[in-house]
């Protein structure tokens, strides 16, 4: 029976390209000459901490960041932005969570639309990812389409197609 799984995952080796490449230019650009700006990757935390002067320079690294991660293929709904705290030195710090698996939630989202459409395909869920299987591979593409068409705020993935 074929079946294929439903993931949302990042690329750990791409987005620490993405920030050091940010990182770089910052240093090098002039409207960021002489000012304490830091971005800091905690794998662990699985989260991305931004210190900046003030509002306006950290909107403008998130932007040159998000394009950063543009240029990798790194869709940039995997971020999540808390709000901005004001820190010691009179700087603000910026945590960005990391959106990966699917959750609960959104996996309910994804199974009711496909099971308005009638798609003889079954999907289980499997912690934080989705299973898809179903007896015709044109059934599981067509279940492709239609899951990426359903918006659950992050980018998704399709891995382990079997036969």
């Amino acid at each position: 029976m074929p079946s294929f799984d439903v993931v949302s995952k990042v690329n750990q080796q791409e987005l620490t390209n993405a920030i050091s490449n940010c990182d770089r230019e910052i240093s090098t650009r002039f409207d960021f000459k002489g000012l304490k700006i830091l971005i800091e990757n905690n794998k662990k935390e699985n989260t991305i901490t931004i210190i900046a002067p003030d509002d306006l320079k950290l909107k403008q690294v998130d932007d040159l960041l998000k394009g950063h991660l543009i240029k990798r293929k790194i869709d940039p709904r995997i971020f999540d932005i808390q709000r901005s705290l004001e820190t010691t030195g009179a700087s603000k710090r910026q945590i960005i969570k990391i959106k990966e698996g699917i959750s609960k939630e959104s996996a309910k989202k994804i199974i009711s639309a496909l099971k308005k459409t009638k798609i003889k395909v079954q999907l289980k869920i499997q912690n934080d990812e989705l299973r898809a299987s179903g007896k015709k591979k044109d059934d599981l593409q067509e279940s492709m389409n239609l899951i990426k068409t359903v918006d659950i705020g992050q980018p998704v993935e399709f891995i382990n197609f079997r036969d």
